[in-house]
């Protein structure tokens, strides 16, 4: 199994559908790495991931655009040729463990929302390696 771990703030509000029955929050996060090229120059280069949260829908009005969050889950991959005929590729994650790391209220009250949420939705079998 491989697993990310990513750090990144939400290009935009978590959109919630029903896929098989199951609730599904997407939002897409941005990960800006800035670094020096050996002339000094200042560079910036920042990757976007598609992430899917299931069975969370209620940490959703949480998820919203600018939010930093911390997320692991399993990623993958896909390629695809768009209409200017350029190769795209996309990075996925299926959130397994989310956690949000800076509040615009900055009360402490949404992070006490969300925690209780957290664990009041745990599943068990979550936990089982097989």
């Amino acid at each position: 199994m491989i697993k990310l771990q990513l750090i990144g703030h939400l290009g935009h509000d978590a959109v919630q559908r029903n896929v098989n029955g199951n609730t599904v929050l997407g939002f897409r996060m941005a990960h800006t790495e800035r670094y020096r090229t050996k002339e000094g120059v200042l560079q910036e280069r920042t990757t976007w991931v598609d992430c899917s949260c299931w069975n969370k829908e209620k940490l959703g009005r949480f998820l919203t655009t600018g939010t930093q969050v911390y997320v692991e889950g399993t990623p993958s991959a896909d390629t695809y040729v768009n209409a200017q005929g350029d190769n795209i590729s996309i990075m996925r994650l299926r959130v397994s463990s989310l956690q949000l790391l800076a509040s615009r209220r900055g009360d402490g009250k949404r992070e006490q929302e969300v925690e209780e949420m957290v664990m009041e939705n745990e599943d068990p079998a979550d936990d089982l390696p097989f």
